[in-house]
């Protein structure tokens, strides 16, 4: 196996472990309400404190990445992971509980942004859409796998020795990347003439953060990627028995369908991105009409539109990937020695807005009374239509015309 070959593979490894973590709480909630006690609120907080951790990590994440490398800051944090896992599989409190996920958000917190960095620097930035489309492609079917395939297990072993299962496969994948992603002689990024201070990356952090090109082409991506996520991760199979009415098991299949999509739109929006730009439309408009159909797919999802669900959670997972186009468009506009504190930063603003989304929803549908484990739907619409709202203030700002939004789409 080429060198390249074991990088991309590897890493994008290291992503799919990453999802399977942020969604396994979908598998586990039944679980975990009957056995704990949690209500809608508290489960929200627990599986929401995998993104507050992320979150956590990432301005410090994007320095240790731009001065260590994505091999061996990958690699270490994904031990943090087994053993938050580890922590949480143990656990015979909510504290316990909390204390686990809050690690494992931690440890899996560069997962993404160290594979984008590290295919940034071993591939042409003209391949970049598609190898990053790949990548949320194979760590999607994380999303996929703790779907049906998920509850099949579980009706086999409890949800402690899954947990305990997968940080022996985070300490697995950590190996891999650890001792399989050297990069060949000859292939390995040029070391920069200075090697900057932890003070002067911070500087740069901040500059970043002050820019506001930047905010214009990120800002619609974080809002729906907070909607998608936060959904996907937890709410969705919810969504499906009490507000759309279907059984358990059907629920889960959508859950997995929904996953698949993700995955197909992955691997279909990063194919299309050089050959729309070869009919003239640019990567910032690309993104942002994916995301705005997005948005419209969540309105015909609340209100019941005479579709079959499948093909609705299909457009719901297939326009959510596009959230990813702007990693693209980021590698595109700051050098190399910064794409680590950019990708970081930007993945800093969009578990931020998860978090807030998935415990905002919780929060609001624990506003209603629960019945036998199950809550109204006007109590999941309302939670659904605040995130809602964000979504379309975003896309006003993102299309909004104006002298900074057009330099940053014709830079794009």
């Amino acid at each position: 196996m080429s060198a390249r070959l074991r990088i991309f593979l590897f890493f994008a490894l290291g992503y799919f472990v990453s999802y399977l973590f942020r969604g396994v709480n979908i598998g586990f909630a039944p679980y975990l309400t009957s056995e704990m006690g949690l209500s809608a609120a508290d489960l929200g907080m627990l599986t929401s404190l995998y993104f507050l951790g992320f979150s956590i990590a990432q301005i410090p994440a994007g320095i240790m990445l731009d001065t260590w490398g994505p091999r061996r800051v990958n690699a270490a944090l994904l031990v943090v992971a087994a053993a938050g896992t580890v922590v949480f599989g143990l656990a015979d409190s909510l504290g316990g509980l909390m204390l686990g996920r809050l690690l494992i958000g931690l440890g899996v917190a560069v997962c993404l942004g160290a594979t984008f960095q590290a295919l940034a620097q071993t591939f042409s930035l003209t391949r970049l859409p598609l190898l990053n489309g790949l990548v949320m492609a194979i760590g999607g079917m994380g999303g996929v796998a703790v779907g049906a395939p998920l509850t099949a297990v579980l009706e086999t072993f409890d949800w402690r020795t899954v947990s305990c299962a997968l940080a022996l496969l985070a300490l697995g994948v950590a190996a891999l990347i650890a001792f399989g992603t050297q990069p060949a002689p000859g292939q390995a990024p040029a070391p920069h003439a200075h090697r900057p201070t932890m003070a002067e990356q911070m500087r740069g952090t901040w500059q970043l953060l002050r820019d506001l090109s930047y905010w214009r082409v990120v800002s619609l991506s974080v809002v729906t990627s907070g909607a998608f996520y936060a959904v996907q991760s937890l709410w969705a199979k919810p969504f499906l028995l009490d507000v759309s009415l279907v059984g358990p098991t059907r629920a889960a299949r959508l859950v997995s369908v929904l996953g698949l999509a993700m995955v197909a739109g992955n691997i279909l929006l990063g194919a299309l991105v050089r050959r729309v730009e070869r009919w003239g439309m640019s990567l910032y408009v690309f993104s942002g009409l994916n995301m705005a159909v997005f948005i419209l797919v969540q309105v015909a999802i609340m209100a019941g539109a005479p579709v079959p669900l499948a093909l609705l959670w299909t457009g719901f997972g297939v326009f959510g990937s596009s959230n990813i186009l702007v990693y693209a468009l980021l590698a595109e506009r700051f050098p190399r020695p910064m794409l680590g504190r950019v990708t970081t930063t930007t993945n800093l603003l969009v578990f931020i807005t998860i978090f807030l989304c998935q415990i905002g929803i919780g929060w609001i549908v624990d506003l209603w009374p629960a019945q036998d484990g199950h809550y109204p739907a006007q109590a999941h619409l309302a939670a659904w239509g605040v995130v809602l709202a964000l979504q379309v203030a975003g896309a006003v700002w993102y299309f909004w015309p104006s002298r900074t939004a057009g330099q940053a789409a014709g830079r794009a």
